[in-house]
């Protein structure tokens, strides 16, 4: 008798085909749970620029473009005017105070002097004229006081033996009424001439201080008209080199007009003009470096200008310390000048990311194949770094290059 053979419900093709579609159930979940949705962009590791944030000394700094001048300028300008007479010295000649550089000639000027002299010793001729008749009447009355006292000291002694002998009757009266009135006269014109003389003596030194004191200042006027022409001849100030334009033989020259200049050899300053935007921080004091034949060389704000014009101000520096061998006045320097002091922070490299990115976000490498957007925060910026925030630790590697050709890619697949 045939036995009924029960057919398999677990067939291998059914266990496959089952199989195969939980897995795919399975896939389709993972990949909607966990799988890496983001876009991605694969790009190659040797066309972008990597920089590690590390911590360091960060100084906030501005660059700067300055230009070398000297360190104390004093310009020649014309006092007088008039035509060039003679050329002594020419541009770049190394002088000392008091040497003469130009002779001018002016002979309108020359003739106003000369009767500006001639008038002024007009003048003190005449005081000294007046000084001189003061004198001489001063003399006159000391010479009749004089001769007063010499009658009175005939006629006393006479009038006092005369008074006498008419008083014992030995003379007669008339003799002694002359003797007594010449004697009395000569008592009354001595009072009289002496209060006159006192009187004018206290007049005289009045007038002779108010003519010496003019006398005085004609005669400063005097030696002030005299110096009017050595204005003619332009002179150094100081010791210097000279920089002149080119002047001619017979050029004229105006009042006032600058004829050159002359500089300290071997000083110099810096002239650096900065945007005004910075005015709140610049102050005197304020450190800067420069670079100058393969050395650092340090330098200080010593005095910042008030005016703004197009949109900057200027400021000078000094050398702090040695000066740079071999500047010229004119040369351009590349300052660094620092607007804080130095603090340890985080640091991120200086790239044309954040031009891409405002600094708000960067790429960080996840692994040596892989780079990943984060969201950062960044605060003050130097020439070389960005003070990092918030974001990013120290270790962390960056993409700081361009991010132009990234699109809105969420990963970098990196080859």
């Amino acid at each position: 008798m045939d036995k009924q053979i029960k057919k398999k419900f677990w067939t291998l093709k059914r266990i496959a085909t089952y199989g195969g579609g939980a897995a795919l159930v399975i896939f389709i979940a993972y990949q909607l749970i966990f799988a890496d949705r983001r876009s991605k962009l694969v790009i190659e590791k040797e066309k972008i620029t990597i920089s590690e944030v590390k911590r360091g000394e960060f100084k906030e700094f501005i660059p700067q473009t300055g230009t070398v001048e000297p360190a104390r300028t004093v310009f020649l300008d014309a006092i007088e005017g008039g035509n060039i007479k003679r050329i002594v010295r020419e541009s770049g000649a190394v002088l000392k105070k008091g040497d003469v550089i130009l002779e001018l000639t002016n002979l309108n000027r020359e003739l106003s002097v000369l009767q500006q002299e001639a008038s002024f010793n007009e003048s003190i001729n005449r005081a000294r004229e007046t000084k001189l008749n003061i004198m001489r009447n001063d003399l006159e009355q000391r010479q009749t006081l004089a001769l007063i006292d010499n009658q009175l000291q005939i006629l006393e002694p006479q009038y006092r033996r005369q008074k006498q002998l008419f008083e014992k009757k030995l003379i007669s009266r008339q003799d002694f009424e002359k003797t007594e009135a010449d004697y009395k006269y000569n008592v009354e014109r001595k009072r009289i001439t002496y209060e006159v003389y006192r009187n004018d003596s206290i007049d005289r030194i009045r007038q002779l201080k108010a003519v010496s004191k003019s006398e005085q200042q004609m005669t400063l006027s005097l030696d002030g008209v005299s110096k009017i022409l050595d204005n003619l001849l332009i002179r150094s100030p100081i010791d210097g080199q000279l920089s002149t334009p080119h002047w001619e033989i017979g050029q004229a020259v105006s009042t006032a007009q600058r004829l050159g200049q002359v500089d300290i050899i071997g000083s110099f300053k810096v002239r650096v003009p900065i945007d005004e935007l910075y005015l709140p921080k610049i102050s005197v004091g304020l450190p800067s470096t420069t670079d100058f034949a393969g050395k650092t060389y340090r330098l200080v704000i010593t005095y910042i200008y008030p005016t703004i014009q197009n949109g900057r101000f200027e400021v000078d520096m000094n050398f702090d310390g040695e000066t740079p061998q071999g500047i010229r006045r004119g040369q351009s320097l590349r300052m660094r000048i620092e607007l804080g002091q130095a603090s340890e922070e985080l640091l991120l490299p200086v790239g044309g990311f954040y031009k891409d990115t405002g600094g708000n976000w960067v790429f960080v490498l996840d692994g040596d194949d892989k780079a990943v957007k984060r969201d950062i925060k960044l605060g003050r910026k130097n020439s070389e770094n960005f003070e990092v925030l918030e974001g990013l630790k120290p270790g962390d590697r960056v993409i700081t290059s361009s991010y132009e050709n990234f699109g809105n890619n969420e990963v970098l697949i990196l080859k």
